[in-house]
C-alpha cells in the first residue's frame, strides 16, 4: 500500500517546480546584471602592459631557450596522457574506480567522490596537473622585473583557481548530489543567494559570508559597558566604565584601523580586547571613526591626525587630569599613529608615554601580498574613481582583501552558497569583515601615493600638517605585535619599520596566525602561541630575530599587558565615564558604528 506521497512522479514533479523558479530567478538575475555599476577597467584587474611584458619575456625566453619549452611540455604531456591511459585500463577491465592517485591533499576536494569516482578523480587530477604546469612556466619566465615576476605569478594563480572543477556545477560531485537529493531545491535556493548578492551589490557579485540578522551592534557585539565622552566630524570617542576598583594612572587609547569598525576589539565578551583591558585596571579610550561619504572627499592624512588623534589625546588628558597617554594603533591607525608621534616630536609635545602597534606597517619597501594591488594600474583607478565619487566605496577594499585568500573568502563561500543553497553561517568574525567603511578620497590618494608607493615615512619624509616627518622621530618607548601568517601587514615588513624606529627602547612580539586571529587572540583560548626575542632589533634582520627567537605557549596579550603597566604608573581610584566638561553624550558604542553621520 502507497500513500500519495511516496508515489511515483512526486520527486518528478517537485523538480519541475523547481525548475520553473528556476526561470523566474534567471529573470531577476538578467535584470540585476542590467544594473550593473559602471566600474573602471584597472579596478578590476592588472592593466595590459603587465601581460605585455609577461608576453615579451615570454617569447623571448623561448626563442633564446626552446629546450625548456619542449621540456615544460612533453613534461605536462607525459603526465597527462599517462593519467588517460591509467583511467583508460581500469575501465577497460571493468573497474569503476580511478587510477592511482598521488595529488596532494586539497580542501577544495574534501569530498570523497573526488578520490573514488573515476570520473571526478580524473577530472581532479588533470586540473591539478594543468595548474602545476601553469604555475611552473609561469615562475620559470626569465627577464622580468622581481615585481612584475610576484604579480605575474599572483594573478596567474587567481585565473588557476578560478578554473578549479569545484567552481562549476557539472564538475562539482557534492553540489549534484545535493542536487539530486533535493529535487532541484538546492539550486533554486543557491540562485536566490545569487541573485540576493548581486541585487545587493549594484550588479556585482560579492559573496554574503555571514547571516547579518544574527547580529546588533550593542546587542550582541560590542557590548562592553561605556560612554561616549566626545564627539566630533571624524569620530566618536569611547571611554569604558571599570571593572576594578583601582586603576593605572595614566589612561589607554586605542586608535582602530579606519577601514573597518572598531568592535573586532569587542566581539563578544569572551574575545573582547577591550574587556579584558579593562579588567586588567585600565581606564580606557577607543576611536570609533565616522563611516565618510561624499561631503568628506577633502579630508586627508593631516586632518586625521589633527582632528582625530591631537584632539584625542587632548581630550583624554583633560578628562583624566593626566599630563601622559599611553597609545595603540592598529594597522593602517599604527601607521598613522606613527605620522602623529613623529609629528609631536617636531613640535615638542611630550604628551606621549609610550606606544604599541599592532600589525602596522610604517616602512613599505616591502609591501608583502597586497603590494600586487599598489601598481599604478590600480592606484590610477582609484584616483579617477575617487575623483567622481569623492570616496573609496567600502565594496572595492572589501572585494581586494578578499581575492588576497580568494578560495577562503570568495570561491568556497559562493559554492556554499549558490550551488549547495546553503544559508550563509552565523559567525561573529565575518558580521565585522562584512562592516567595512568608505574612504575619504584625498586621504586614501594621499596614502596610496604617499605612503605605499613612495614610502616617504622612511625615506625622505611625509608631509604631514606643515612638516615632514621621518620614521626614525619616533622616540617614544614602543611595543609592536606582529602576525606570522598576516597577508596584508607581512611581519618582516612591519619588524623593519619599526627597527628604523629612533626610540631607545623598543619590544617586537610576533604572533601566531593572521591579520585578526594573531590580534584577537584571548589568553583562555590557548590557540595561538608567540616569539620574543631580548636582542636588540637594531643588531638584527628581521630573519636573525625569528631565527634566534623564544616561542611562547598561549597569547601575547599578558606579556604584553605586563610591558604596559610598567608605563602606566600608580594605581588610583576607578574613573568613571566623563566628567563635568566632558559629559556623556550616549552609551558604547555610541552612533557612528551603527552608520549615523556627523551632526
Amino acid at each position: 500500500m502507497t500513500t500519495e506521497d511516496d508515489a511515483p512522479g512526486t520527486d518528478l514533479e517537485r523538480l519541475n517546480e523547481n525548475l520553473v523558479k528556476l526561470e523566474g530567478l534567471t529573470e531577476r538575475l538578467v535584470a540585476a546584471v542590467a544594473n550593473k555599476r559602471k566600474i573602471d577597467p584597472n579596478l578590476q584587474g592588472p592593466g595590459q602592459d603587465l601581460l605585455m611584458k609577461a608576453t615579451s619575456a615570454y617569447l623571448a625566453d623561448v626563442m633564446h631557450n626552446p629546450s625548456r619549452l619542449i621540456e615544460q611540455q612533453v613534461s605536462y604531456w607525459g603526465k597527462a596522457l599517462k593519467h588517460y591511459v591509467e583511467a583508460q585500463e581500469a575501465l577497460a577491465k571493468g573497474k569503476l574506480e580511478p587510477p592511482e592517485d598521488h595529488t596532494p591533499p586539497d580542501p577544495r576536494f574534501a569530498d570523497p567522490l573526488w578520490r573514488t569516482h573515476p570520473y571526478f578523480n580524473y577530472i581532479k587530477q588533470q586540473y591539478l596537473m594543468s595548474a602545476e604546469a601553469i604555475a611552473n612556466t609561469v615562475r620559470s619566465i626569465e627577464g622580468l622585473d622581481p615585481r612584475d615576476a610576484k604579480r605575474l605569478d599572483y594573478f596567474s594563480r587567481q585565473i588557476i583557481d578560478l578554473f578549479s572543477p569545484a567552481n562549476f556545477l557539472g564538475t562539482n560531485p557534492e553540489a549534484l548530489s545535493r542536487a539530486v537529493e533535493t529535487d532541484g531545491q538546492s539550486l533554486v535556493d543557491g540562485l536566490e543567494n545569487l541573485v540576493r548578492d548581486i541585487e545587493a551589490n549594484q550588479g556585482d557579485i560579492q559573496v554574503s559570508l555571514v547571516d547579518k540578522s544574527a547580529f546588533a551592534v550593542g546587542e550582541n557585539l560590542a557590548t562592553s559597558p561605556g560612554k561616549v565622552v566626545f564627539r566630533n566630524h571624524l569620530l566618536e570617542l569611547i571611554q569604558y566604565s571599570p571593572s576594578t576598583e583601582t586603576v593605572h594612572a595614566t589612561p589607554l587609547i586605542i586608535f582602530p584601523p579606519w577601514i573597518n569598525k572598531f568592535y573586532i576589539l569587542d566581539l563578544t565578551e569572551r574575545n573582547s580586547l577591550i574587556k579584558w583591558i579593562v579588567d586588567q585596571g585600565y581606564t580606557l579610550f577607543v576611536v570609533s571613526w565616522v563611516n565618510p561619504d561624499a561631503s568628506y572627499a577633502d579630508v586627508g592624512m593631516d586632518t586625521y591626525v589633527e582632528d582625530g588623534y591631537l584632539r584625542v589625546i587632548e581630550q583624554v588628558k583633560a578628562i583624566t587630569a593626566q599630563p601622559k597617554v599611553n597609545v595603540v594603533g592598529y594597522c593602517i591607525a599604527g601607521t598613522t599613529l606613527a605620522l602623529t608621534l613623529a609629528l609631536m616630536k617636531k613640535r615638542g609635545d611630550k604628551s606621549v608615554r609610550s606606544a604599541t602597534f599592532f600589525t602596522t606597517l610604517t616602512d613599505f619597501s616591502d609591501q608583502g601580498e597586497v603590494g600586487v594591488f599598489l601598481d599604478n594600474d590600480f592606484v590610477d583607478g582609484i584616483v579617477r574613481e575617487v575623483a567622481v565619487t569623492g570616496y573609496l566605496d567600502s565594496f572595492f577594499m572589501s572585494r581586494t582583501f578578499s581575492y588576497l585568500r580568494s578560495n577562503d573568502l570568495i570561491y568556497r563561500p559562493a559554492i556554499r552558497s549558490y550551488m549547495m543553497g546553503e544559508a550563509p553561517p552565523a559567525f561573529d568574525l565575518l558580521f565585522w569583515n562584512a562592516d567595512s567603511t568608505n574612504l575619504p578620497a584625498r586621504m586614501v590618494v594621499e596614502y596610496l601615493r604617499g605612503l605605499c608607493q613612495e614610502d616617504r615615512f622612511a625615506r625622505d619624509g611625509f608631509e604631514i600638517c606643515g612638516e615632514r616627518v621621518k620614521i626614525a622621530e619616533v622616540k617614544v618607548p614602543v611595543c609592536a605585535i606582529a602576525c606570522e601568517t598576516d597577508h596584508i601587514a607581512a611581519w618582516n615588513a612591519s619588524y623593519q619599520g619599526i627597527r628604523q624606529m629612533g626610540a631607545s627602547s623598543k619590544t617586537f612580539i610576533l604572533s601566531q596566525s593572521g591579520h585578526i586571529a594573531g590580534i584577537v587572540n584571548p589568553p583562555a583560548k590557548k590557540k595561538y602561541g608567540h616569539y620574543t626575542n631580548d636582542a636588540p632589533l637594531k643588531d638584527l634582520t628581521a630573519e636573525q630575530w625569528r631565527e634566534g627567537a623564544t616561542f611562547h605557549q598561549g597569547s601575547w596579550w599578558p606579556r604584553w599587558g605586563d610591558w604596559l603597566s610598567r608605563r602606566s604608573g600608580r594605581q588610583v581610584p576607578a574613573r568613571t565615564p566623563g566628567t563635568a566638561d566632558h559629559p556623556a553624550l550616549c552609551d558604547a558604542p555610541g552612533t557612528y558604528v551603527k552608520g549615523a553621520k556627523a551632526s
